[in-house]
């Protein structure tokens, strides 16, 4: 099977299995890990799921989402195509006995069609070659009914001008960064964190306090996060080789097409987080 067959890209899972190696999550603050963690599982329908629910984190990396989805359900899969990620998950959930750990791409799923209660994939889908046939492939695991919840990288829709060519600049120097040597690579992307994310941050998190935050304020997401948030979510960013983004209409068509109805939006940050069930009748 060719690299394109599995719809991955080998040096991104490379990228990634280090990058969770570097940042374990081992220090994450609870507060700003429930905080995450509420905000891109918002429309998630826990109280909905059938009792002893069976589901799957996709592209679990860190397992810094199961963590706390895992004591919610039955029984959770933990599927990533990295060997040193899901090194990383099985100490983070040691404790957690209800989880099995499946080294496989998002297009060879080891799991049945329809047979399971949920699924999840959030900030996964968007670093793969083929988004649209890695939605397709989660949700042909989907029970009729079951939910999947989505998080990829919006394309600065509602967006001014002036953030979109920030945004165009920063893609510049990640096209530079994420070829650099690894080390090289870890010392660019804190130099960002602490240079660029932190002082953005805490500026928005004055103007928030004053009152005066305006909305399209660049990295304002950021404003309470601790420094270890904005170090992870610096390498995520600026990393990783292959990064594609998508508009709200784009998203949607791809859920629609891969069986999904009820699609619905989170209106708060991260954008977009989706959310989608798969359709009883074909």
């Amino acid at each position: 099977m060719t690299e394109n067959d599995k719809n991955i890209d080998e040096q991104v899972v490379k990228d990634f299995g280090s990058e969770w190696s570097r940042f374990d999550q081992s220090k994450l603050s609870s507060s700003d890990h429930q905080k995450l963690f509420d905000n891109y599982f918002l429309l998630f329908p826990w109280a909905d799921l059938p009792q002893d629910a069976v589901g799957a984190d996709i592209g679990c990396g860190s397992g810094r989402w199961a963590v706390l989805a895992a004591p919610k359900v039955g029984h959770l899969h933990l599927v990533d195509p990295s060997h040193a990620a899901l090194q990383v998950t099985r100490q983070n959930l040691v404790h957690q006995a209800n989880t099995t750990f499946h080294h496989a791409s998002v297009d060879s799923l080891p799991f049945e069609d329809a047979s399971l209660d949920f699924a999840y994939a959030l900030g996964v889908l968007h670093h793969v070659p083929d988004t649209s046939r890695a939605i397709k492939s989660i949700v042909r695991t989907l029970k009729p009914g079951a939910p999947f919840l989505v998080y990829l990288y919006y394309a600065f829709d509602y967006r001014p001008w002036w953030f979109i060519g920030i945004w165009q600049l920063s893609d510049l120097v990640r096209r530079v960064v994420s070829l650099l040597p690894d080390k090289l690579k870890n010392f660019c992307c804190d130099l960002i964190a602490l240079t660029i994310y932190w002082p953005l941050a805490r500026t928005a998190l004055v103007l928030d306090r004053l009152g005066i935050l305006p909305a399209s304020w660049p990295l304002s997401a950021y404003r309470d996060r601790d420094f270890y948030v904005l170090r992870t979510d610096a390498l995520d960013r600026f990393g990783t080789r292959l990064e594609q983004r998508f508009s709200h209409a784009k998203i949607r068509r791809m859920l629609d097409a891969a069986g999904l109805e009820n699609i619905k939006f989170s209106p708060t940050q991260p954008f977009w987080c989706a959310i989608g069930f798969k359709r009883r009748t074909p």
